[in-house]
C-alpha cells in the first residue's frame, strides 16, 4: 500500500502562480481603484499607440501601461522626468513576469494640490476636535431672529430671503454682508460672524454662498474661519455651494446644508403648513432610500463588471498586444544589427579584393606580358622565343610587340 505524504507542499506551475497573482491584484479593493503620484521614466510609445513607462519616486518604481484609447484622451504629452498623478488598477503581466499598473487617466502634478491641502487641513482640524459631534448644538425649532452671512449682491441671498418669507414670514432677519470669494474673504467672513454674535437675541446664523469651483469656495476652507465658527455663541448652519461641494466650514458648522436655500429651510423646521413639512420629510426620506438603493445596485453592478473583466479574454489580448510590441522592437534591433554586420563584412571583402587586384600593381609602373596567340601569361624568360608576338598590358591599355634576339637575356 502506497504511503501518502500529508506534509508535501502544493506545487504550482508558473502559469497557475501568475493567474493567482493576477486575481489577487484585480480583486483587491484598493488596487482596483487607485491613484498614484510619481515621476515618469523609460517612456515609450510604439506604433500601436499604447504608452509604456515606469512611475517612480525616490525609493520605488512600478511599471505602467496606458492603452491607446485612454492615451488619446490625454490633454498633454507625457515625457520622461515629468511628475504626474495617475488613476488605474493593478494587474499581473504573465509574459513579463511583473505586476503592472494599468492607467485609465493621467494628469500633471499640481491640479490636485488644492484638494490635497483641503484634506490636510480637514485631518488636522478633525484631530483637534473641531468636528466632534458632541460639540454641535441643537437648532431652535422656531427661531425668531436669524442672521445671514453672504454676499449682499449674490443670488444666494435672495433665495434664502424668499425661502424664509415663504416658510416663516414672521422671522426677523439681520444681514451681515461679506465677501465670499478672494484673498480678503476669510477675514470679512470672520468679522461678520463676530458682529452677529453680539446680538443677544440672535437664535441662528446662516453662512452661505452659491456654487463654484474649489478655487471659488476656498475662502470657506480657511483655518481661522473654522475656529471662529467653532467658537460662535450662536449655532451656525452652513450652506456653501451645491450638494456635492464640501468645505471645512461644513464640517465645523452645527449643521451642513447642501445649498443656501436648503440652509434657510433647515433654519425654519416649523412652517405655517405642517402638512407641507411632513411631505418634505417624506420626500427627503424617499430620496435617501432611493440613493441608498441606487448606490447598492451600482456597487453590485461594479462587482459584476469586475467579474466580467476578470473572465473576459480582453486581458489576454492586451497582454498579447504588449508581447507583440516587445517582439517587434526586438526584431527591429536584430535586423539592424544583422545589416550592420553584413556592411562590415562587405567592407572587409572589398578591402581584401582591392589588395589582390593586379591592376593596382600596374598603376605603380609595372606591366604584364602575354603571348599574343595563346594569351598565356609570360612570367619567365624560358617562356619566350625569337620573333615571338606578345601583348604588353599597362594600367591604361595594351600594346603589341615582337621579341628579337637582342632583347632576350637567358641565363
Amino acid at each position: 500500500m502506497d504511503s501518502f505524504d500529508f506534509f508535501r507542499p502544493t506545487i504550482l506551475t508558473v502559469t497557475a502562480l501568475s493567474s493567482y497573482l493576477r486575481e489577487l491584484l484585480e480583486t483587491d479593493e484598493i488596487l482596483r481603484d487607485v491613484w498614484v503620484k510619481g515621476e515618469i521614466s523609460n517612456f515609450t510609445q510604439p506604433r500601436s499607440g499604447h504608452l509604456y513607462f515606469t512611475l517612480k519616486d525616490a525609493d520605488a518604481q512600478v511599471r505602467c501601461v496606458m492603452w491607446k484609447n485612454a492615451a488619446m484622451r490625454l490633454s498633454f504629452s507625457p515625457r520622461d522626468g515629468q511628475g504626474v498623478e495617475v488613476h488605474g488598477s493593478m494587474s499581473f503581466f504573465p509574459a513579463g513576469g511583473q505586476a503592472q499598473l494599468y492607467i485609465d487617466s493621467m494628469q500633471p502634478v499640481g491640479e490636485g494640490l488644492l484638494f490635497q491641502e483641503f484634506l490636510r487641513l480637514k485631518n488636522k482640524l478633525e484631530a483637534e476636535g473641531l468636528f466632534d459631534p458632541s460639540h454641535k448644538r441643537s437648532l431652535p425649532r422656531l427661531p425668531e431672529h436669524i442672521g445671514i452671512i453672504t454676499s449682499a449682491s449674490g443670488a444666494a441671498l435672495q433665495d434664502m430671503l424668499n425661502t424664509l418669507r415663504r416658510r416663516l414670514p414672521l422671522v426677523r432677519v439681520t444681514l451681515a454682508p461679506s465677501l465670499v470669494q478672494g484673498v480678503e474673504a476669510p477675514a470679512n467672513l470672520i468679522k461678520s460672524l463676530n458682529l452677529l454674535n453680539q446680538f443677544d437675541d440672535l437664535d441662528l446664523i446662516l453662512l452661505a454662498r452659491g456654487g463654484g469651483s474649489i478655487e471659488d469656495l476656498w475662502a470657506f476652507n480657511d483655518e481661522n474661519l473654522a475656529h471662529a465658527i467653532y467658537n460662535s455663541r450662536v449655532p451656525v448652519i452652513s450652506g456653501v455651494g451645491h450638494e456635492t461641494d464640501f468645505t471645512i466650514a461644513d464640517f465645523v458648522a452645527d449643521l451642513r446644508a447642501p445649498t443656501p436655500t436648503a440652509a434657510a429651510e433647515l433654519a425654519t423646521p416649523v412652517t405655517i403648513n405642517d402638512l407641507y413639512i411632513a411631505l418634505q420629510n417624506a420626500r427627503a426620506s424617499l430620496q435617501d432610500s432611493m440613493n441608498e438603493a441606487i448606490a447598492t445596485r451600482i456597487h453590485q453592478l461594479e462587482l459584476k463588471i469586475l467579474d466580467l473583466r476578470r473572465l473576459s479574454p480582453i486581458q489576454r489580448v492586451n497582454n498579447a498586444i504588449q508581447t507583440l510590441d516587445i517582439l517587434r522592437e526586438q526584431l527591429d534591433r536584430t535586423i539592424q544589427n544583422h545589416i550592420q554586420q553584413l556592411c562590415f563584412h562587405l567592407q572587409h571583402l572589398n578591402s581584401r579584393l582591392e589588395t589582390l587586384n593586379p591592376l593596382a600593381v600596374l598603376k605603380r609602373g609595372f606591366a604584364i606580358l602575354n603571348d599574343a596567340q595563346t594569351g598565356q601569361l609570360i612570367s619567365q624568360v624560358s617562356q619566350t622565343h625569337e620573333n615571338q608576338a606578345v601583348q604588353v598590358r599597362f594600367a591604361d591599355g595594351n600594346v603589341p610587340a615582337n621579341l628579337h634576339p637582342s632583347n632576350q637575356e637567358k641565363p
